[in-house]
């Protein structure tokens, strides 16, 4: 190995114009070199690229992180000082690991070649497992002729903080160092200026040939066919000298991990099998997203910039698989009630009663040089909190849960009626408590995406159109709650202030010259006369009246807002409308999903068809059959897929949960406890569906099995097998 390549040091400053109206803004610096692929397990996730390296090349943010910290900034495989050539790249279909196949390319020895091409064949496979990455190196020699050469893994770590990783500059940092603990083992430590030490942890098996404190080589003698193999294990915070387990053992326990944490799911098989690709690539995004808690699993909301607990996403995530795995929503409901703020905190926008918005453990936000450590700066997490848990209950019949977090649920209420409401109004608004807070507070964060019809931001205490909806179906709710526990006065009060703000909503809010409901009221209570997405919300939460749900309705999939793919944001036209920008004019799948589930509210299931075939179609187009976050909404061409968004998260779990949420609209899924009936309410099949089959359905302590056939617009149910009490029917009504 030259001198040159041994004195690399990986360099991760990152010199990005921030965006001056936007803090936290996510840059996009260039496009990436390499396709990236990651993996998480609980508190800890991995960025690669396709050839397996760690900040080897341009455009991702590569690397082991843990807790918000980077704790592996490269680790790049050389072979003989140059690069392999990439055979190919590949995620187990279950997300455990990632297997990578490289050669050589030819390589040169004073001008005459020692290694000719595709002699060797490198795989390498990678998992993660209990915050430490694990990877396999197998080599084989399929020439016929030994062939000698070295390996080396180049390796450096910065510490980072994943805010520093997304381009915000810090005039001052901790120091850090590395050291050899033994012929096999490298110790990197960071001491931040909180005070924290943070270890990264490095072992070979076997002993590489020569070790540095950033570089591992091994040499090689390879007869004909002959296969050797290396490891390397790189850990978080682990005790110091810790040995991790040995590969094979780790990978088998993490497979076996993960088996345990789907038991207990239902399941989907349908007659399409690339739609079946796409609902196993959902689950299996879901299954990683998902972390162990103290208080249960929570599905943390995306990868890389997301990988944390989110209260907004982990509501919406949870609503999303209600119907599917109703345990989701019970660990996301009691963390969420666990983290409820109690007493007031201007930076982190904290009032007592208030949900979490994100949490982060890094040091930047132990520091507060973000206001994210536990930030409370999200209109809506609140009542969606409330809504959850009535939805439930309501899906399970679980009385525990509801007594548990019974207090919560009534913090939450006295928010939404108190400081929710600062004017006094009936609305609940926002506007941040300090300037490092988040300016936007709906899901709909940037900076620029609540406007008035010219295109002027708005100001002042902000009432977001579908954060009403979100109160009133929270309080309707939470008034049947309320009764099963004996609190028929609070019940009664709660049903009056859902019908009284539904009729004060409909006079502040609705545009009839846009035939729908205005995006937000602005401080001074002048409506942002925007045609946006959020009226789908709306539909989702039933507040608003049938005739004017149908008007709403009908242009959302007028060709302004549907482009063949879904729904945008905001419609083409708005003065803000960009079909390429995040916020005001891409298309959300989440976004679509609620409103798939509104349009069947309301009985427009034609509409529900034509948004599930059009995400259906985008997804086909997607890397791995995934949704991603967001992408571009230009409209649909012929012969040619979506455009995609360059900085969207990948997996992100309200974007996996989507294909769930479509087939719930469709078939217009209805659980009652009480009666131990599950129903189909105007169940109808998009086209590309002949048959969906649902395997281990649960109500109560019963399942079924249920297969729907499509015939033309009409469906056909049979049951397939029963477990218990428990009936099944075909509502034709609305």
């Amino acid at each position: 190995m030259s001198a040159e390549i041994a004195a690399q040091l990986i360099s991760t400053s990152q010199n990005v114009e921030m965006v001056a109206e936007q803090p936290f803004y996510i840059p996009m610096t260039g496009p990436a070199a390499r396709p990236r692929r990651s993996l998480k397990h609980d508190d800890t996730f991995i960025v690669l690229d396709s050839h397996g390296d760690i900040g080897a090349s341009a455009g991702g943010p590569d690397g082991l992180f843990n807790a918000d910290t980077r704790y592996l900034a490269r680790l790049e495989l050389v072979l003989d000082e140059v690069q392999p050539l990439l055979l190919g790249s590949n995620l187990r279909d279950d997300n455990s690991a990632l297997t990578i196949d490289l050669t050589n390319p030819d390589v040169y020895d004073q001008g005459r070649i020692v290694l000719p091409k595709d002699m060797l064949h490198i795989v390498r496979t990678i998992f993660l497992w209990r915050g430490t990455a694990y990877q396999r190196i197998g080599i084989q020699n399929h020439g016929d002729r030994r062939a000698s050469f070295d390996l080396t893994l180049l390796f450096d770590n910065d510490f980072a903080d994943l805010f520093e990783v997304r381009g915000e500059k810090r005039p001052r940092r901790g120091i850090g160092s590395a050291k050899l603990l033994g012929p096999a083992d490298v110790a990197l430590d960071y001491k931040g200026l909180d005070e924290m030490s943070r270890h990264t942890a490095l072992h070979f098996d076997p002993r590489p040939t020569r070790l540095a404190v950033n570089a591992a080589t091994y040499h090689f003698d390879l007869e004909p066919q002959q296969i050797s193999s290396l490891f390397v294990a790189v850990s978080c915070n682990k005790p110091a000298r810790t040995q991790p387990v040995r590969f094979f053992s780790g990978l088998l326990a993490h497979r076996r991990e993960m088996r345990r944490s789907t038991a207990g799911a239902a399941s989907i098989e349908t007659s399409n099998n690339i739609f079946n690709e796409v609902l196993c690539q959902s689950m299996a995004d879901l299954n990683i997203l998902m972390t162990d808690t103290p208080q249960g699993r929570y599905p943390y909301a995306g990868i890389p910039w997301y990988s944390t607990t989110f209260g907004r996403d982990g509501l919406v995530t949870a609503l999303q698989m209600l119907w599917i795995d109703p345990r989701v929503a019970r660990g996301v409901l009691r963390r969420l009630a666990h983290y409820q703020a109690s007493s007031v905190d201007p930076l982190a926008d904290a009032e007592p009663g208030k949900i979490l918005h994100e949490m982060r453990g890094g040091e930047m936000a132990a520091l507060r040089e973000v206001p994210f450590a536990q930030y409370y700066g999200s209109v809506d997490a609140t009542p969606l909190f409330v809504l959850l848990a009535g939805l439930y209950v309501e899906r399970t019949g679980d009385k525990e849960t509801l007594a548990e977090l019974w207090p919560a649920i009534e913090a939450a209420l006295r928010w939404i009626d108190g400081a929710g409401d600062p004017d006094g109004d009936g609305f609940v608004e926002y506007q941040r408590a300090s300037e490092q807070g988040l300016a936007n507070q709906g899901w709909k964060d940037s900076y620029d995406a609540i406007f008035h019809a010219d295109g002027r931001l708005a100001h002042g205490y902000i009432a977001l159109a579908e954060v009403q909806g979100y109160v009133f179906a929270g309080k309707r709710l939470a008034a049947r709650c309320a009764l099963q526990l004996g609190k028929r006065e609070m019940a009664e009060k709660l049903e009056l202030e859902s019908g009284l703000l539904a009729e004060r909503f409909e006079q502040a809010f609705w545009c009839e010259e846009l035939d729908t409901y205005a995006l937000a009221l602005d401080g001074d209570k002048r409506p942002c006369k925007v045609r946006s997405s959020n009226v789908g919300h709306l539909l989702f939460s039933g507040m608003i009246r049938d005739d004017r749900a149908r008007r709403v309705a009908a242009d959302l999939m007028r060709p302004h807002f549907f482009t063949g793919w879904g729904i945008r944001t905001i419609a083409s036209g708005e003065a803000r409308y960009n079909p390429m920008s995040y916020h005001n004019g891409s298309i959300w799948p989440h976004d679509n999903a609620l409103t798939a589930l509104g349009l069947a509210r309301y009985g427009l299931k034609h509409a529900v068809e034509q948004v599930f075939k059009g995400l259906f179609d985008a997804a086909t187009y997607m890397d791995l059959r995934r949704l991603p976050e967001l992408f571009c909404g230009f409209r649909r061409e012929k012969h040619r897929g979506p455009t995609l968004y360059p900085v969207a998260c990948a997996p992100q779990a309200w974007a996996s949960a989507t294909p769930f949420s479509l087939m719930e609209a469709s078939l217009g899924l209805e659980f009652d406890v009480e009666r131990g009936e599950i129903r189909l309410r105007n169940p109808r099949l998009p086209a590309f569906l002949d048959q969906v089959i649902l395997r281990e359905l649960q109500l109560g302590m019963s399942t079924v099995d249920l297969c729907v056939r499509r015939h033309g617009e009409e469906v056909s149910m049979e049951v397939l097998r029963r477990r218990g009490h428990i009936q099944v029917s075909i509502v034709l009504a609305h």
